[in-house]
């Protein structure tokens, strides 16, 4: 998801001499290794025409040489497309570092500003985008409280907007290129429960953005804090490398078929909102911002719950490719 709370350099560097710490990660979606191990998935299921269809689209990519770069020399010739594409995923917050991407809209590019938060242009377009990274639904645990508007664009539309674009036979492939990389990344971050829901508080009238300014804990005497979404979002762990990446989606359990088959980026979101209300906000975690400290209870429960939404992310996402580049085939311009 969006990069909403980035903790101190300074923070980083002494969370790394610390000897028991639990998570030490920024908010940024899923983490890299999240991303991947999702395209991973995603990858497997893919039919061959659509696997050489996404190859080549991911090719045009202007950062496909860098991954190239990325991939580790312990990765076999045959894997390298695989390990491209997982790289891929993780492009809509590699450009958050860019200098040559800038931010847009309001709030420091969190939330949409106009008509150009909307624009499709392809790689021409150098915003950031994002808030494209979620759909902030909000909800209280105060009866009659006032709730926020949830601002549009969002993860929801924009996944809709670019199956559209996939399943064109018309649009260039140049787009769909674009909208390719984007997609890989943003089904995944609405697979996140903290990317579909933000709890309204009497401290936060507009939301916790997703769990952005609730503390938590890091070592057992609370001297340093991370925040509730930067937890959610490492849930695989965090060493973020291609093979680390690859070998933690091997151990993912498949996804159950009939929720495979939801192909409904709406019905994605409310799985994800409703799995936000029901078990990232129970307890320690109560009704303010903390500090609180997780319970080992509240940590398994929760990786649990990020490694099926990882599986479910990429089984869905092979299915919608499969079915929308399949339609589309050989037929977008150049």
């Amino acid at each position: 998801m969006v990069m909403r709370a980035r903790p101190a350099v300074g923070r980083i560097l002494v969370a790394l001499c610390v000897a028991v710490v639990l998570f030490t990660r920024p908010a940024a979606a899923w983490n890299d290794k999240g991303h991947m191990a999702v395209a991973f998935v995603a990858y497997q299921q893919l039919t061959p025409v659509v696997r050489e269809r996404v190859d080549r689209l991911v090719r045009m990519n202007p950062y496909y040489r860098r991954w190239l770069a990325m991939i580790p020399s312990t990765v076999p010739a045959g894997e390298r497309n695989l390990a491209v594409f997982m790289i891929a995923a993780t492009w809509a917050d590699q450009i958050k570092s860019d200098p040559a991407y800038r931010d847009d809209g309001t709030q420091g590019g969190n939330r949409p500003g106009g008509a150009l938060s909307s624009r499709n242009l392809g790689y021409a377009d150098t915003f950031r985008h994002k808030y494209w990274h979620f759909v902030d639904i909000p909800f209280s645990g105060v009866a009659g409280a006032h709730l926020p508007s949830i601002p549009v664009p969002n993860a929801q539309d924009r996944i809709a907007l670019f199956l559209s674009v996939l399943a064109s036979p018309t649009a260039a492939d140049a787009l769909k290129s674009y909208d390719l990389t984007w997609l890989l990344h943003i089904v995944g971050d609405i697979h996140q429960p903290l990317h579909a829901a933000t709890r309204v508080t009497p401290g936060h009238f507009d939301g916790d953005n997703g769990g952005n300014s609730v503390h938590i804990c890091e070592d057992t005497a609370c001297r340093m804090t991370t925040n509730l979404h930067s937890v959610w979002d490492g849930l695989l762990g965090f060493q973020e490398d291609v093979a680390s990446a690859m070998a933690a989606a091997r151990r993912l359990a498949a996804a159950p078929a009939d929720r495979v088959r939801v192909v409904d980026p709406p019905q994605w979101v409310q799985e994800s909102f409703a799995l936000a209300r029901s078990e990232v906000y129970q307890t320690p975690v109560r009704a303010d911002v903390g500090p609180y400290t997780l319970t080992p209870a509240y940590q398994t429960h929760a990786r649990q719950i990020g490694e099926a939404r990882v599986a479910l992310a990429g089984a869905r996402l092979a299915t919608v490719l499969n079915r929308d580049l399949a339609a589309s085939s050989g037929r977008g311009t150049r």
